[in-house]
C-alpha cells in the first residue's frame, strides 16, 4: 500500500471540524483564556517593561513592534498545542479517530478536517491579540484587518507541522523535543521579540526558511500601515510548508492506522 499517494478529499471533513468545534465550545472560555496567556505576558510585560528601557524599534515604540509578533506567536501556539496535545488524545487515548472512522469518512478527511479546526482555533487567538492591541491603541491602520486571513494560513501551516509529529509520536513525551529543537528557536530566530537584522548573518540565513518568520514579515508592516514587502513571498514558502506538511502528515497517519 502506498501511504504517501496524494490526498483524496472531500466535504466530509466538516462534520469533523463540527464535532471538535462542539467539544471545544464546551471549555471555550477556559481554552481562549489559555492560550491567550504566554504571548499576553510577553507583549505586555517586555512591551510595558523592558519597552520603556528601550529607544523606539523600527520607527515605533518597542510594545508596537512587539504586537505583531505576540500574534503570530499566539497563532502558532494555538495551533501546535491543538494538533499535537488535543488530537494526539483524540488519535491515540481517547481513540476517537477509529470511532470516525467507523462512519462513512476517509482518513484523509478526518485529517483535513483536524487540520482546518487547528488552524481556526489558532486564527480566534490570533485575532484576539490583535483585538487586545486595537484596544491598547497599538495600530493605527485598516490594513491590520488584513491580518486576520494571514493568521489563518499561518494556522494551517502550523497544524499540518504539528500534524507530521502526532502522526509520529509514541506517547505525550516526544513532543517536548518538537518544542526545544524546533518552537523554541524558531520563536527566537523570528523577529518576534526584536530584528532579526540584528542577528550574525548565518542566523538570518537560518530565519529566512523559517515559516514563523515569513508570517512575522507578512503580519508586522500591516501593523504599521505599510504594504508587506515581497508577501507574494512570504505567502508561497507558508503555502509551500503547508501542503508538504500536510501531505507528509497524512502519509504517516496512513502508515500508522490503516494497516
Amino acid at each position: 500500500m502506498n501511504h504517501f499517494r496524494p490526498p483524496s478529499l472531500s466535504l466530509r471533513f466538516i462534520p469533523v471540524w463540527r464535532r471538535n468545534f462542539l467539544v471545544w465550545r464546551k471549555l471555550a472560555i477556559p481554552s481562549i483564556l489559555g492560550n491567550l496567556a504566554d504571548p499576553m505576558v510577553y507583549m505586555l510585560g517586555l512591551g510595558y517593561g523592558i519597552g520603556t528601557l528601550l529607544p523606539e524599534v523600527g520607527g515605533v515604540p518597542y510594545i508596537a513592534f512587539l504586537a505583531a509578533g505576540a500574534v503570530c506567536f499566539s497563532t502558532m501556539n494555538s495551533a501546535t498545542f491543538e494538533t499535537l496535545y488535543s488530537a494526539f488524545s483524540r488519535m491515540q487515548v481517547q481513540k476517537t479517530w477509529e470511532a470516525i472512522l467507523n462512519a462513512p469518512v476517509s482518513l484523509d478527511d478526518l485529517v483535513l478536517g483536524e487540520l482546518v479546526w487547528a488552524a481556526s482555533k489558532a486564527c480566534l487567538s490570533g485575532a484576539a491579540i490583535l483585538a487586545v492591541a486595537a484596544a491598547l491603541g497599538l495600530i493605527h491602520s485598516p490594513l491590520a484587518l488584513w491580518a486576520l486571513p494571514l493568521v489563518f494560513l499561518a494556522g494551517l501551516t502550523f497544524a499540518a507541522l504539528g500534524l507530521v509529529m502526532t502522526a509520529l509520536a509514541p506517547s505525550f513525551d516526544f513532543f517536548m523535543y518538537y518544542f526545544t529543537l524546533f518552537i523554541t528557536p524558531m520563536t527566537l530566530l523570528s523577529g518576534v521579540f526584536f530584528p532579526v537584522e540584528q542577528l550574525p548573518a548565518a542566523f538570518q540565513a537560518i530565519s529566512s526558511l523559517l515559516p514563523l518568520s515569513h508570517a512575522v514579515k507578512l503580519t508586522r508592516p500591516l501593523f504599521l500601515g505599510e504594504v508587506p514587502a515581497q508577501a507574494w513571498l512570504h505567502i508561497a514558502v507558508l503555502v509551500g510548508y503547508t501542503l508538504a506538511a500536510f501531505w507528509l502528515a497524512l502519509g504517516l497517519a496512513r502508515r500508522r492506522l490503516l494497516r
